[in-house]
Protein backbone atom coordinates (compact mmCIF):
# COMPACT_ATOMS: atom_id res chain seq x y z
CA UNK A 1 0.00 0.00 0.00
CA UNK A 2 1.34 3.62 -0.53
CA UNK A 3 1.93 5.44 2.71
CA UNK A 4 2.12 9.03 0.84
CA UNK A 5 -1.31 10.37 0.96
CA UNK A 6 -0.70 13.95 -1.32
CA UNK A 7 -0.20 14.04 -5.00
CA UNK A 8 1.42 17.30 -5.14
CA UNK A 9 1.61 21.04 -3.90
CA UNK A 10 -0.44 23.49 -5.51
CA UNK A 11 1.02 26.68 -3.32
CA UNK A 12 3.65 26.82 -0.50
CA UNK A 13 4.43 29.83 1.42
CA UNK A 14 7.52 29.25 3.86
CA UNK A 15 6.85 29.11 7.15
CA UNK A 16 3.44 30.04 6.73
CA UNK A 17 0.65 27.87 4.77
CA UNK A 18 0.84 24.84 1.89
CA UNK A 19 -2.05 23.59 -0.25
CA UNK A 20 -1.98 19.85 -1.74
CA UNK A 21 -3.83 17.32 -4.01
CA UNK A 22 -4.51 14.00 -3.77
CA UNK A 23 -6.63 12.57 -6.37
CA UNK A 24 -8.62 9.58 -4.92
CA UNK A 25 -8.53 6.63 -7.55
CA UNK A 26 -10.86 3.64 -7.20
CA UNK A 27 -7.43 1.98 -8.13
CA UNK A 28 -6.25 2.23 -4.51
CA UNK A 29 -6.11 -0.62 -2.52
CA UNK A 30 -8.21 0.67 0.58
CA UNK A 31 -11.03 1.08 -1.65
CA UNK A 32 -11.62 -2.38 -2.40
CA UNK A 33 -12.03 -3.36 1.24
CA UNK A 34 -13.59 0.24 2.71
CA UNK A 35 -16.14 -0.61 2.32
CA UNK A 36 -17.29 -2.98 -0.65
CA UNK A 37 -19.20 -1.16 -3.34
CA UNK A 38 -19.28 2.33 -1.40
CA UNK A 39 -15.59 3.63 -1.96
CA UNK A 40 -15.16 6.05 1.21
CA UNK A 41 -11.76 6.91 1.85
CA UNK A 42 -11.01 6.39 5.44
CA UNK A 43 -10.92 9.26 7.93
CA UNK A 44 -7.15 8.30 8.92
CA UNK A 45 -6.08 8.26 5.97
CA UNK A 46 -7.44 11.94 5.00
CA UNK A 47 -5.76 13.10 8.46
CA UNK A 48 -2.93 11.59 7.43
CA UNK A 49 -2.96 13.64 3.78
CA UNK A 50 -3.41 16.71 6.13
CA UNK A 51 -1.04 15.48 8.59
CA UNK A 52 1.96 14.96 5.52
CA UNK A 53 1.45 18.31 4.02
CA UNK A 54 2.02 20.39 7.39
CA UNK A 55 4.84 18.21 8.53
CA UNK A 56 6.67 18.88 5.08
CA UNK A 57 5.47 22.70 5.94
CA UNK A 58 6.83 22.13 9.71
CA UNK A 59 9.94 20.72 8.14
CA UNK A 60 10.60 23.09 4.94
CA UNK A 61 10.41 25.84 8.21
CA UNK A 62 13.66 24.80 9.41
CA UNK A 63 14.99 23.56 6.54
CA UNK A 64 14.78 20.06 7.12
CA UNK A 65 17.19 19.63 10.07
CA UNK A 66 14.28 18.40 12.45
CA UNK A 67 13.27 14.89 12.48
CA UNK A 68 9.64 15.94 12.48
CA UNK A 69 7.11 13.56 13.71
CA UNK A 70 2.99 13.94 14.40
CA UNK A 71 3.16 14.10 18.32
CA UNK A 72 -1.18 14.75 19.13
CA UNK A 73 -4.13 15.13 16.83
CA UNK A 74 -6.49 17.19 19.92
CA UNK A 75 -8.70 18.13 17.43
CA UNK A 76 -10.15 16.73 14.20
CA UNK A 77 -13.59 17.20 12.84
CA UNK A 78 -15.10 15.06 9.92
CA UNK A 79 -17.87 16.66 8.21
CA UNK A 80 -18.73 14.30 5.18
CA UNK A 81 -17.32 11.17 3.36
CA UNK A 82 -14.59 11.56 0.71
CA UNK A 83 -15.50 8.80 -2.23
CA UNK A 84 -13.35 7.44 -4.72
CA UNK A 85 -13.18 10.27 -7.83
CA UNK A 86 -12.94 13.19 -6.17
CA UNK A 87 -10.02 15.40 -5.27
CA UNK A 88 -9.34 16.61 -1.90
CA UNK A 89 -7.47 19.72 -1.10
CA UNK A 90 -5.33 20.02 2.05
CA UNK A 91 -4.71 23.01 3.56
CA UNK A 92 -2.88 23.93 6.28
CA UNK A 93 -1.45 27.38 7.95
CA UNK A 94 1.32 27.26 10.78
CA UNK A 95 -0.05 28.11 14.07
CA UNK A 96 2.99 28.23 16.37
CA UNK A 97 6.58 27.20 15.49
CA UNK A 98 9.07 26.64 17.95
CA UNK A 99 12.50 24.56 18.65
CA UNK A 100 10.69 21.54 20.17
CA UNK A 101 7.74 21.36 17.69
CA UNK A 102 5.08 22.98 15.77
CA UNK A 103 1.16 22.93 15.49
CA UNK A 104 -0.81 23.92 12.11
CA UNK A 105 -4.77 24.08 11.58
CA UNK A 106 -5.98 22.52 8.41
CA UNK A 107 -8.90 21.58 6.58
CA UNK A 108 -9.82 19.27 3.79
CA UNK A 109 -11.91 20.63 0.93
CA UNK A 110 -13.39 18.76 -2.10
CA UNK A 111 -15.46 20.89 -5.06
CA UNK A 112 -15.32 23.70 -2.29
CA UNK A 113 -17.08 21.55 0.29
CA UNK A 114 -15.64 21.51 4.05
CA UNK A 115 -15.04 17.72 4.43
CA UNK A 116 -12.48 17.49 7.73
CA UNK A 117 -11.10 20.15 9.87
CA UNK A 118 -8.09 19.31 12.68
CA UNK A 119 -5.35 20.99 14.71
CA UNK A 120 -1.89 19.02 14.40
CA UNK A 121 0.74 18.99 16.76
CA UNK A 122 4.31 17.78 15.63
CA UNK A 123 7.35 17.01 17.28
CA UNK A 124 11.03 17.49 16.43
CA UNK A 125 12.63 14.52 17.92
CA UNK A 126 16.00 15.47 19.57
CA UNK A 127 18.86 14.72 17.57
CA UNK A 128 21.29 13.43 19.98
CA UNK A 129 18.66 10.61 21.11
CA UNK A 130 16.72 10.46 17.61
CA UNK A 131 20.31 9.24 16.29
CA UNK A 132 19.80 6.09 18.31
CA UNK A 133 16.77 5.58 17.54
CA UNK A 134 16.10 6.35 13.90
CA UNK A 135 20.04 6.62 12.50
CA UNK A 136 20.97 9.43 10.99
CA UNK A 137 18.66 9.40 7.85
CA UNK A 138 16.08 12.01 7.93
CA UNK A 139 13.42 8.84 7.73
CA UNK A 140 10.49 11.70 7.22
CA UNK A 141 12.13 14.08 4.39
CA UNK A 142 13.34 11.86 2.13
CA UNK A 143 12.36 10.38 -1.07
CA UNK A 144 9.04 11.26 -2.64
CA UNK A 145 7.73 13.10 0.20
CA UNK A 146 11.11 15.93 -0.11
CA UNK A 147 10.34 15.17 -3.95
CA UNK A 148 6.67 16.45 -3.97
CA UNK A 149 7.78 20.07 -2.05
CA UNK A 150 11.03 19.97 -4.39
CA UNK A 151 8.68 20.10 -7.60
CA UNK A 152 6.50 23.23 -6.57
CA UNK A 153 9.62 25.05 -5.26
CA UNK A 154 11.54 24.66 -8.29
CA UNK A 155 9.45 23.98 -11.86
CA UNK A 156 11.84 21.97 -13.94
CA UNK A 157 12.94 24.03 -17.00
CA UNK A 158 12.00 20.32 -19.09
CA UNK A 159 8.49 20.72 -18.17
CA UNK A 160 8.59 24.85 -19.51
CA UNK A 161 10.50 23.66 -22.70
CA UNK A 162 7.83 21.12 -23.29
CA UNK A 163 5.06 23.07 -23.45
CA UNK A 164 6.67 26.00 -25.81
CA UNK A 165 7.52 23.00 -28.38
CA UNK A 166 3.99 21.84 -28.37
CA UNK A 167 2.21 22.13 -30.96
Amino acid sequence: MRWIWIDRFIEFQSGKSARAVKNLSRAEDHFADHFPGWPVMPGVLILEGLAQTGGILVGEANAFREKVVLAKVPKAVFHREAMAGEQLIYEVEMLILRPEGASVGGRVLSDGALVAEAEIFFAHLDQSRSGQLFGDRNFVFSGEMKYLLDRMMKPTAAAGERGASAP
